[in-house]
Protein backbone atom coordinates (compact mmCIF):
# COMPACT_ATOMS: atom_id res chain seq x y z
CA UNK A 1 0.00 0.00 0.00
CA UNK A 2 0.93 3.58 -0.56
CA UNK A 3 3.26 5.97 1.86
CA UNK A 4 2.71 9.41 2.01
CA UNK A 5 5.21 11.88 3.09
CA UNK A 6 5.10 14.96 4.04
CA UNK A 7 7.54 17.87 4.13
CA UNK A 8 7.44 18.07 7.53
CA UNK A 9 9.23 14.48 7.49
CA UNK A 10 6.26 12.55 9.10
CA UNK A 11 4.89 9.57 6.80
CA UNK A 12 1.57 8.20 7.02
CA UNK A 13 0.25 4.41 5.52
CA UNK A 14 -2.92 4.70 6.65
CA UNK A 15 -5.19 4.45 3.66
CA UNK A 16 -7.70 6.44 5.19
CA UNK A 17 -5.58 9.30 6.30
CA UNK A 18 -3.80 9.45 2.89
CA UNK A 19 -7.36 9.54 0.74
CA UNK A 20 -8.23 12.27 3.16
CA UNK A 21 -5.27 14.33 2.77
CA UNK A 22 -5.12 13.73 -1.24
CA UNK A 23 -9.00 14.29 -1.35
CA UNK A 24 -8.31 18.32 -1.15
CA UNK A 25 -6.65 18.17 -4.25
CA UNK A 26 -8.94 15.23 -6.17
CA UNK A 27 -6.31 12.72 -6.34
CA UNK A 28 -8.34 9.21 -6.07
CA UNK A 29 -6.11 6.52 -4.66
CA UNK A 30 -7.69 2.63 -4.57
CA UNK A 31 -6.33 -0.76 -4.38
CA UNK A 32 -6.68 -2.56 -7.13
CA UNK A 33 -5.59 -6.24 -5.85
CA UNK A 34 -3.11 -7.73 -8.45
CA UNK A 35 -4.56 -11.18 -10.17
CA UNK A 36 -2.13 -14.10 -8.60
CA UNK A 37 -1.41 -16.02 -11.86
CA UNK A 38 1.69 -17.29 -13.21
CA UNK A 39 1.50 -16.31 -16.40
CA UNK A 40 0.94 -12.87 -15.33
CA UNK A 41 4.02 -13.20 -13.09
CA UNK A 42 5.69 -14.11 -16.00
CA UNK A 43 5.29 -10.76 -18.46
CA UNK A 44 5.16 -8.88 -15.19
CA UNK A 45 9.27 -10.05 -14.41
CA UNK A 46 10.18 -9.02 -18.09
CA UNK A 47 12.68 -6.03 -17.90
CA UNK A 48 10.83 -4.31 -21.14
CA UNK A 49 7.85 -6.12 -22.45
CA UNK A 50 7.65 -5.95 -26.41
CA UNK A 51 4.24 -5.13 -27.80
CA UNK A 52 2.40 -8.70 -27.97
CA UNK A 53 3.97 -9.25 -24.21
CA UNK A 54 2.50 -5.80 -23.50
CA UNK A 55 -0.89 -6.86 -24.96
CA UNK A 56 -1.03 -10.19 -22.89
CA UNK A 57 -0.33 -8.29 -19.88
CA UNK A 58 -2.93 -5.84 -20.94
CA UNK A 59 -4.95 -8.43 -20.92
CA UNK A 60 -5.41 -9.68 -17.28
CA UNK A 61 -6.94 -6.31 -16.10
CA UNK A 62 -9.05 -6.17 -19.24
CA UNK A 63 -12.26 -6.10 -17.20
CA UNK A 64 -10.55 -2.56 -14.93
CA UNK A 65 -10.41 -0.97 -18.28
CA UNK A 66 -14.14 -2.00 -19.69
CA UNK A 67 -15.01 -0.51 -16.00
CA UNK A 68 -13.09 2.63 -16.66
CA UNK A 69 -14.91 2.70 -20.46
CA UNK A 70 -18.33 2.47 -19.23
CA UNK A 71 -17.87 4.95 -16.18
CA UNK A 72 -14.84 7.76 -16.77
CA UNK A 73 -15.09 7.44 -20.69
CA UNK A 74 -11.46 6.11 -20.99
CA UNK A 75 -10.80 5.30 -24.74
CA UNK A 76 -7.34 3.72 -24.62
CA UNK A 77 -4.69 2.70 -22.60
CA UNK A 78 -1.31 1.25 -22.56
CA UNK A 79 1.75 -0.29 -20.15
CA UNK A 80 4.65 1.70 -19.69
CA UNK A 81 7.87 -0.62 -18.54
CA UNK A 82 10.61 2.31 -16.46
CA UNK A 83 13.95 0.66 -16.11
CA UNK A 84 17.29 1.45 -15.77
CA UNK A 85 18.52 0.27 -19.30
CA UNK A 86 15.83 1.98 -20.73
CA UNK A 87 17.49 4.23 -23.54
CA UNK A 88 16.41 7.87 -23.05
CA UNK A 89 15.03 7.16 -19.22
CA UNK A 90 16.97 10.34 -18.06
CA UNK A 91 15.11 12.80 -20.58
CA UNK A 92 11.67 10.68 -20.11
CA UNK A 93 12.25 11.31 -16.48
CA UNK A 94 13.33 14.93 -17.03
CA UNK A 95 9.99 16.16 -18.42
CA UNK A 96 8.06 15.16 -15.37
CA UNK A 97 10.02 15.99 -11.92
CA UNK A 98 9.53 19.48 -12.21
CA UNK A 99 5.93 20.91 -11.12
CA UNK A 100 3.31 20.80 -13.72
CA UNK A 101 -0.44 20.06 -14.53
CA UNK A 102 -2.48 18.16 -17.51
CA UNK A 103 -5.24 19.24 -19.39
CA UNK A 104 -6.73 15.74 -18.36
CA UNK A 105 -6.79 13.51 -15.77
CA UNK A 106 -3.51 11.14 -15.31
CA UNK A 107 -4.52 7.66 -14.18
CA UNK A 108 -2.20 4.99 -13.56
CA UNK A 109 -2.30 1.47 -11.78
CA UNK A 110 0.88 0.35 -10.75
CA UNK A 111 1.50 -3.15 -11.43
CA UNK A 112 5.19 -3.72 -10.87
CA UNK A 113 7.62 -1.23 -9.24
CA UNK A 114 7.13 1.44 -7.61
CA UNK A 115 7.29 5.34 -8.50
CA UNK A 116 6.25 8.56 -6.44
CA UNK A 117 3.76 11.32 -7.10
CA UNK A 118 4.25 14.38 -5.41
CA UNK A 119 1.63 17.10 -4.70
CA UNK A 120 1.01 20.37 -4.17
CA UNK A 121 -1.51 20.79 -1.32
CA UNK A 122 -4.28 23.95 -0.97
CA UNK A 123 -1.93 25.46 1.75
CA UNK A 124 0.91 25.46 -0.92
CA UNK A 125 2.59 22.81 1.64
CA UNK A 126 3.55 19.53 -0.88
CA UNK A 127 3.53 15.86 0.04
CA UNK A 128 4.83 12.80 -2.24
CA UNK A 129 3.41 9.63 -1.95
CA UNK A 130 4.97 6.33 -2.73
CA UNK A 131 2.87 4.08 -4.97
CA UNK A 132 3.22 0.41 -5.67
CA UNK A 133 2.17 -2.65 -6.85
CA UNK A 134 -1.69 -2.66 -6.38
CA UNK A 135 -1.84 0.70 -6.36
CA UNK A 136 -4.58 2.85 -8.83
CA UNK A 137 -4.46 6.43 -8.48
CA UNK A 138 -6.01 8.92 -10.73
CA UNK A 139 -4.37 12.71 -10.83
CA UNK A 140 -7.37 15.05 -11.81
CA UNK A 141 -6.74 18.09 -14.62
CA UNK A 142 -5.03 20.85 -13.36
CA UNK A 143 -3.94 19.24 -9.88
CA UNK A 144 -0.52 20.54 -9.81
CA UNK A 145 2.51 17.60 -9.52
CA UNK A 146 5.54 15.70 -10.25
CA UNK A 147 6.43 12.12 -10.84
CA UNK A 148 9.79 10.58 -10.32
CA UNK A 149 10.99 7.22 -9.82
CA UNK A 150 12.50 5.44 -6.43
CA UNK A 151 16.12 4.59 -6.35
CA UNK A 152 15.91 1.12 -7.91
CA UNK A 153 14.36 3.48 -11.07
CA UNK A 154 11.82 0.56 -12.22
CA UNK A 155 7.66 0.91 -12.55
CA UNK A 156 5.24 -0.85 -14.66
CA UNK A 157 1.97 1.06 -15.00
CA UNK A 158 -1.13 0.66 -16.74
CA UNK A 159 -2.07 4.47 -18.12
CA UNK A 160 -5.48 5.19 -19.08
CA UNK A 161 -6.45 8.03 -21.25
CA UNK A 162 -9.45 10.01 -22.99
CA UNK A 163 -6.97 11.74 -25.16
CA UNK A 164 -3.12 11.28 -25.07
CA UNK A 165 -3.01 14.86 -26.06
CA UNK A 166 -4.27 15.96 -22.74
CA UNK A 167 -0.83 14.29 -20.85
CA UNK A 168 1.31 16.91 -22.22
CA UNK A 169 3.05 18.98 -19.29
CA UNK A 170 1.74 22.06 -18.42
CA UNK A 171 4.89 23.51 -16.15
CA UNK A 172 3.59 25.49 -13.14
CA UNK A 173 7.30 26.82 -11.67
CA UNK A 174 6.23 25.93 -8.75
CA UNK A 175 9.71 24.80 -7.21
CA UNK A 176 9.81 21.60 -5.49
CA UNK A 177 10.49 20.81 -1.95
CA UNK A 178 13.52 18.31 -1.84
CA UNK A 179 12.25 15.14 0.32
CA UNK A 180 15.00 12.35 -0.57
CA UNK A 181 14.09 9.09 -0.87
CA UNK A 182 10.97 7.37 0.32
CA UNK A 183 10.49 3.51 0.43
CA UNK A 184 8.30 1.18 2.63
CA UNK A 185 11.37 -0.11 5.14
Amino acid sequence: MALLSFTDGTRVDDPQEIRKTLSGIGVCLERWPIPDNPDLKALLALDRPVPEESERLLGFFESRFETLKATLGYQSRDLISLSPGLPGLDGLLGRFKDCHTHDDDEIRYVVEGAGIFGFVLPDKDQVELLVLPGDYINVPRGAEHWFRLTTDRHIKAIRYFTSREGWVPVYTGTPVHPFGEISRA
